[in-house]
């Protein structure tokens, strides 16, 4: 069934290539769409990258989605609603829109409205893990009315499937709850990690961390999770805004997910090389690339 399956991606991000990458064994060639390739300055990377892993690079949203029987919707947080509006009217009856995006249950439920109007099947999809090293494989929970349909679809893409029982919003707001901790982590990290540097006891209390919390390694955790803002913050605070969203309209006080925004966006904005030759645990070498950025007069 993989092979009959028309698959079309919007965005090519981490997310898009590296589930791209692991339908290759399956001989899955998808069509992709993404904005980037509308820019001159982003639009030769884009396609040298469609070309890496194999996909059918589109220069149209309406070359992508228009035979396909599984949309994907791979974009950021903050644009996944926009995704949604923009294939309205040039997807085939009854295609399946996958919104793998990380966003508001209110949000995923707008979208829904929009693509089940069209004439198109919505699943609420929420990619429960980092894309690497598992590829297509990355755990994913979907929910909502065509559930079932969806998850025959994503079994024939040899993919990593739970189906939540509950209307589409249960799935995303499994993701969004998660995210208060996991993307609050790395902001918690950040703060604790560069105060700690700034006041030359950071040693100290990684060690000290360590024996509170015994196998965490939070020399390594730290190292990684410096990375994983540098690279990646712009995107996280995006999500980031979504969950806070979410917490309000759970009727709670949402300071943490706005404070967790605050630090993936400014850490995002210095657009910092996180350096992939230092060791695991060498937290210290990217605190002092980050130090040093913060401490430039046009960061401030």
């Amino acid at each position: 069934m993989a092979g009959t399956l028309k698959i079309a991606l919007i965005g090519f991000g981490e997310a898009g290539a590296a589930f791209a990458e692991g339908w290759n064994a399956l001989n899955v060639v998808p069509s992709v769409f993404d904005v980037k390739t509308r820019s001159d300055a982003t639009r030769v990377a884009m396609l040298e990258r469609y070309r890496t892993h194999s996909v059918t690079g589109c220069d149209t949203l309406e070359e992508a989605v228009g035979a396909a029987d599984v949309i994907f919707s791979f974009v950021t947080a903050d644009q996944a609603h926009d995704a949604a509006k923009s294939v309205l009217g040039h997807c085939n009856p009854g295609a399946m829109f996958f919104d793998c995006n990380s966003c508001a249950p209110d949000t995923k439920r707008a979208s829904a409205q929009l693509i089940e109007a069209d004439g198109g099947r919505y699943v609420d999809v929420a990619v429960m893990a980092p894309v690497f090293p598992n590829l297509h494989r990355t755990k994913v929970h979907i929910c909502g009315p065509h559930a079932e349909q969806a998850e025959q679809a994503m079994q024939a893409l040899d993919m990593n499937v739970t189906v939540m029982d509950g209307d589409t919003g249960r799935a995303s707001a499994t993701k969004m709850v998660r995210s208060i901790m996991m993307k609050g982590l790395e902001a918690t990290m950040m703060e604790c990690v560069l105060a700690g540097r700034r006041a030359g006891v950071d040693d100290l209390v990684l060690d000290s961390l360590d024996k509170t919390y015994p196998g965490f390694n939070f020399r390594e955790k730290a190292a990684y999770m410096l990375e994983r803002v540098m690279v990646h913050g712009i995107r996280r605070a995006a999500e980031l805004r979504e969950v806070a969203l979410t917490v309000e309209h759970l009727g709670l006080d949402n300071g943490m997910s706005r404070s967790t925004v605050d630090w993936q966006q400014k850490i995002g904005e210095l657009k910092l090389d996180p350096n992939y030759e230092l060791a695991a645990d060498d937290y210290g070498a990217r605190a002092d690339i980050i130090l040093d950025a913060l401490d430039q007069p046009d960061s401030k």
